[in-house]
């Protein structure tokens, strides 16, 4: 792709630099970066320090470090040291737009050597770039001249005026400081105040001595350390002492007691100069802490280093690198140790905060993930629920029971009612053990169900071996005799593969319809049931008993619902039926328009019901 486009991996590599300084200032990193420093200098200078922070919140997080050296004629050495070998030139484009974005101030970086680590122990890349600023051209007024007027005149005059009072006064406010300053020195102080930025004009009043007691120095900085060239330890904090016994002892050598974690540099004092601007982490060595203490977490000591040229001593002003309450008290530490001035004890206080906050933001999301799982497992416990509510009862009688109404009956002017039940099934429950009658209806009942789907027509109730179902109710539909009566040569089919469990062979079945008007209805509290009434039901139900085993008997009625639509039937003749007297009767033999496999649902076909 790089070759493609004709740009080199360096160019791309410092787009990227651009773009992720414009990333870091748009993730809401804009102000920290602001205030590293007032120059370009002091910015660099502290991006190890922002890089030891932001690792309290990424611990793996492995920053590349950075050291400045100042050159010849404004110059500027920027030494680069990286893990990861090859990202170098992201650096220029980072800078470059710092530069100009922070500073205003264009500049440009160069690789000026690039050579094996020397100065830093496990940083495997150390690149060094030359830091130049361009020159400043003046831009052309986008207005044009005009001659200045008698008023321009005027108010110069007045401004020129009300800056010397101002100059005036601050005059005799600063002639008042210690120190040996000269009347001149104050105003010329007062003059550069004016121009460009204070830190750039000011400068410090030092005392003649220091005030302040040796004993008072070791106590208000309980934690620092002095040490010469040689790293013989001179003097140190209170608090150092007390959790680095044997510190104080004369000829203590600091790299016998610690090792420097941050930066990885070689301890020593011409190393650690270079690097005098990084921040510094030193880490106490087990060996040389007491038996009882080495079960522990070793210390750690955070700080900045501070070369002192009259005594040639460094000293090392630290504080305990803790991030919790639980550190400080594994450390066998209490706040009261840190100096009420260190802001340690606020980090840790903060952190700790922090933490407890996270704490609680986890707790939240597993308790949220757990309601997630047991919402999951609550819709499916419902599903079957309903599925077993709506088994009982037509759907939309069920969702008005379950919204808490009261389901009014229904009387519809015409359906269609079947009965069946098993032939000599009283003689089969008397030869036969009760799990062999089980079996065997649920196998039969199973497959009549299965049916009940194919042809779209509602199962009323089973009651032993006697099934139940409707065409019309609780939809009324125009061809609830034809859906039932193919229900009703399925059925016989069906239990051609259900067998008796006395002979062997496919039981038998009676079944009857009957077609005319109901009343249907919800009966019942504890155990609701939907429930029709009429004498179409009476009827429907002598038309089974009356029928002969594996025939389709039908009604007067039932014939006409089902005449002319496709069936054959036969005329049985006028038998007598109990409490209806006389009836002229008939059988349904097959439909005609359709096959076996058709009518048990075997291939997924539309029956083409007229009076849909």
């Amino acid at each position: 792709m790089i070759w493609s486009t004709g740009v080199s991996l360096e160019d791309i590599l410092k787009l990227f630099g651009e773009y992720f300084f414009k990333f870091c200032k748009m993730s809401g990193y804009d102000r920290m970066l602001r205030t590293l420093g007032g120059n370009l200098t002091e910015f660099i200078e502290n991006l190890d320090a922002l890089h030891s922070y932001l690792t309290l919140s990424y611990q793996e997080m492995n920053a590349p470090s950075f050291r400045v050296e100042k050159g010849k004629d404004g110059e500027m050495l920027l030494h680069y040291y990286s893990d990861r070998s090859g990202l170098c030139h992201i650096v220029p484009g980072i800078i470059e737009a710092v530069a100009k974005d922070f500073f205003n101030i264009d500049v440009t970086m160069n690789i000026h050597d690039m050579n094996e680590e020397v100065e830093r122990t496990g940083k495997k890349e150390h690149v060094v770039f030359l830091i130049v600023q361009k020159t400043c051209r003046r831009m052309r007024s986008a207005y044009p001249i005009r001659l200045r007027d008698s008023e321009d005149i005027e108010r110069d005059h007045k401004a020129l005026k009300a800056a010397f009072l101002r100059m005036k006064k601050d005059y005799l406010e600063a002639s008042i400081c210690p120190g040996k300053k000269s009347h001149w020195d104050a105003v010329r102080g007062i003059v550069t105040l004016g121009k460009g930025h204070l830190c750039d004009a000011f400068k410090p009043v030092y005392p003649e001595r220091l005030w302040m007691e040796v004993k008072t120095f070791c106590t208000a900085f309980p934690f620092h350390i002095v040490f010469d060239e040689a790293l013989r330890v001179k003097q140190a904090g209170v608090n150092i002492q007390k959790y680095v016994p044997g510190l104080q002892t004369q000829k203590t050598q600091l790299d016998e007691y610690f090792s420097i974690v941050h930066p990885q540099v070689t301890f020593n004092i011409s190393s650690i100069c270079k690097f005098i601007n990084s921040q510094f982490v030193l880490k106490t060595r087990k060996e040389m802490m007491p038996e009882a203490w080495k079960n522990q977490p070793t210390l750690k000591l955070r700080g900045q280093m501070v070369w002192m040229e009259s005594l040639r001593c460094m000293i090392f002003m630290c504080s305990p690198k803790l991030r919790s309450l639980q550190e400080l008290e594994e450390c066998k530490m209490h706040l009261s140790d840190i100096a009420p001035h260190d802001t340690t004890r606020d980090l840790i206080l903060l952190n700790q905060q922090r933490l407890a906050e996270m704490e609680l933001s986890n707790q939240l999301e597993r308790k949220k993930e757990e309601l997630r799982v047991l919402s999951k497992h609550l819709a499916i416990e419902k599903k079957k629920s309903e599925t077993l509510l709506y088994a009982m009862l037509p759907e939309h009688v069920a969702n008005q029971l379950k919204e808490g109404k009261k389901v009014a009956a229904g009387e519809f002017e015409t359906c269609t009612i079947l009965f069946s039940d098993v032939v000599t099934f009283t003689n089969i429950c008397a030869a036969c053990e009760p799990i062999q009658i089980v079996n065997m209806l649920n196998s039969m009942y199973s497959k009549f169900d299965k049916l009940t789907n194919v042809h779209e027509v509602y199962k009323v109730e089973t009651i032993g071996d006697a099934y139940m179902v409707v065409g019309g109710v609780p939809v009324p539909i125009g061809s609830h005799a034809q859906r039932v009566a193919n229900f009703a040569l399925g059925m016989r089919i069906s239990t051609k593969e259900v067998m008796n469990p006395i002979t062997g062979e496919p039981i038998q079945i009676r079944v009857g319809i009957h077609t005319g008007p109901v009343l249907a209805g919800v009966v019942g509290d504890k155990m609701p049931r939907y429930c029709l009434f009429g004498d179409t039901v009476n009827t429907a139900s002598r038309m089974e008993s009356h029928g002969l085993p594996n025939k389709v008997h039908l009604s007067p009625t039932a014939y006409r619902a089902l005449e002319n639509q496709g069936f054959e039937i036969i005329e049985r003749g006028e038998i007598k039926v109990k409490g209806k007297g006389k009836m002229t009767t008939y059988f349904l033999i097959q439909n005609l328009n359709a096959t076996e496999d058709e009518i048990m649902g075997r291939h997924k076909i539309t029956f083409d019901y007229k009076g849909k």
